[in-house]
């Protein structure tokens, strides 16, 4: 096992009715901006169970952060939060709303002449506005980690700090009775991509991270399909595991002491930033074409994820892998999202732009051991098409 420091400062209220907790956890005192998305929480009922709780504190609201959180958008959120005096932001929606609210709140602290710099070229964040969370889409685990993704002028990019780590959560089950099958089909995909990244890499014998991995994947495989079947997909028990197993997936917990991946990611964000794919869209197209190009690299963990995840005991080590990655694309389409660039319609001749923007960003040695080179990621998104 690898050395590591863990440290995780989300509280987190879990469970029906737990929106309430909001009012003991913001000061009394604080000069909350309420930011969410397209309004969705009005028709459910979220937004009125945070009003209630926000009884006696003074509050505005900011709203329209879409998916793929706009730099534009979220920087008309600062006007606000000068005029009003704000120094508490209550994020309410999924991971989308949580990762824009976090570049919110450093944004409006930031000492230099461009908050950009803070995504584009990793300028340190200082200081930061407080920050709590309503989640209402389990799937990135935003709302527990300092990570954050934000999106601009085709452009989408990652960056974090642990002054942006919310510091309380509420996550109640019920609220995603009203998302789409899309939606919760894409958070079920997200979570499990999650834990991909950092289990399906080399082995580091880091047992305690590779059992609560393989159970959160379980976890999802089991209760993912149950969500979308029309016998189960109210049932709160399933969605309570999907909440709780999407948070854990990226809370700092199953990564601590072993090695990381994200080569999945940052080669989806490319298909997002450039087609508009939904994010989880995106990592179901490319974990496969990963397990697939860079499956020598991989093959302990492939043939451990075989046995484990999937009880494939039978045959020879290739054999395994073989249908390990089989049963997870099946697994996918079982979850109604694509496993190949082509089923979004998607010509060939776009890989060579996709390879060209990761050469932009910087992201020319991907991977665990940065070996996922701009040849590797084109053969990549071959295999993908």
């Amino acid at each position: 096992m690898l050395n590591f420091s863990f440290h995780n400062t989300t509280k987190i209220h879990f469970g029906e009715g737990q929106i309430s907790a909001i009012s003991k956890e913001i000061p009394k005192d604080a000069r909350v901006l309420m930011v969410y998305g397209g309004g969705s929480i009005k028709s459910n009922g979220v937004y009125d169970q945070v009003v209630e709780a926000l009884t006696n504190h003074t509050w505005f609201e900011f709203s329209g952060i879409e998916p793929n959180p706009n730099y534009d958008t979220l920087m008309k959120a600062q006007a606000i939060i000068e005029a009003e005096n704000i120094d508490y932001l209550l994020a309410v929606g999924g991971g989308s709303v949580v990762d824009g609210v976090k570049f919110i709140s450093a944004a409006a602290k930031f000492e230099g002449e461009d908050p950009w710099d803070i995504v584009a070229k990793g300028a340190p964040v200082k200081a930061a506005i407080s920050i709590g969370a309503v989640l209402t889409l389990p799937a990135t685990g935003s709302e527990s980690n300092n990570g954050s993704v934000v999106t601009r002028d085709g452009n989408k990019l990652p960056f974090g700090s642990p002054l942006v780590r919310p510091q309380f959560a509420v996550l109640d089950p019920k609220v995603t009775l009203s998302l789409s099958e899309r939606q919760v089909a894409n958070g079920v995909v997200d979570a499990f991509v999650h834990i991909m990244e950092q289990y399906l890499t080399y082995d580091v014998n880091g047992k305690v991270q590779d059992r609560f991995s393989e159970g959160l994947l379980l976890t999802l495989i089991e209760e993912g399909p149950k969500a979308l079947a029309s016998e189960t997909k109210d049932d709160l028990e399933v969605r309570a595991n999907i909440m709780w197993s999407a948070t854990m997936a990226l809370n700092g917990l199953i990564g601590a002491g072993v090695p990381q991946d994200w080569a999945t990611h940052m080669i989806g964000h490319e298909l997002t930033a450039s087609h508009g794919i939904d994010h989880a869209r995106t990592l179901s197209i490319v974990l496969p074409a990963v397990m697939k190009v860079r499956r020598e690299q991989k093959r302990g963990k492939l043939v451990q994820y075989a046995e484990r995840v999937w009880n494939i005991t039978e045959g020879s080590d290739d054999l395994k892998i073989d249908a390990a990655i089989a049963a997870t694309e099946n697994f996918f389409k079982q979850m109604q999202v694509p496993t190949r660039i082509s089923d979004e319609g998607i010509e060939q001749s776009y890989i060579d732009t996709w390879v060209n923007a990761l050469e932009t960003h910087g992201m020319t040695k991907l991977g665990e051991r940065g070996e996922v080179t701009l040849e590797v990621s084109k053969q990549i998104l071959e295999t993908a098409y």
